[in-house]
């Protein structure tokens, strides 16, 4: 499966567990350990955990092979590894804190600045 396949599948599994506020931030020219980072949010820790179980059995069942998963225990972030996306569930509050949307951007702004001044 292609990564542009693997997005729209990460992206259509969301809405069918009807995920919050899901964002897509592409991270190809920033980063190395992905190429896309999907956030979305949950509204319990059960709604996170059943999203995430969501995207691991339908992935398995769709032929993506083994996929990592960190934070089920305590389902308030929950990262789920597809080698070149990677997807952030999160509480509300969690996401709120850690709020990797504005980190991303921010770095994406001053690597663009840096590589303007070459």
């Amino acid at each position: 499966m292609t990564t542009d396949e693997k997005l729209r599948f990460v992206l259509k599994v969301l809405e069918e567990k009807k995920a919050r506020d899901v964002e897509v931030i592409d991270v190809r020219d920033r980063t190395l350990m992905a190429d896309y980072f999907v956030i979305a949010s949950g509204t319990s820790n059960t709604h996170i955990k059943a999203t995430a179980d969501g995207i691991i059995k339908d992935g398995r069942d769709a032929g993506l092979g083994k996929l990592a998963c960190e934070g089920y225990t305590q389902g308030k972030w929950v990262l789920v590894d597809l080698g070149d996306i990677i997807v952030h569930l999160f509480s509300p509050e969690e996401r709120e804190f850690y709020d990797l949307e504005t980190l991303w951007k921010a770095t994406a702004e001053k690597l663009d600045e840096e590589g303007g001044e070459e």
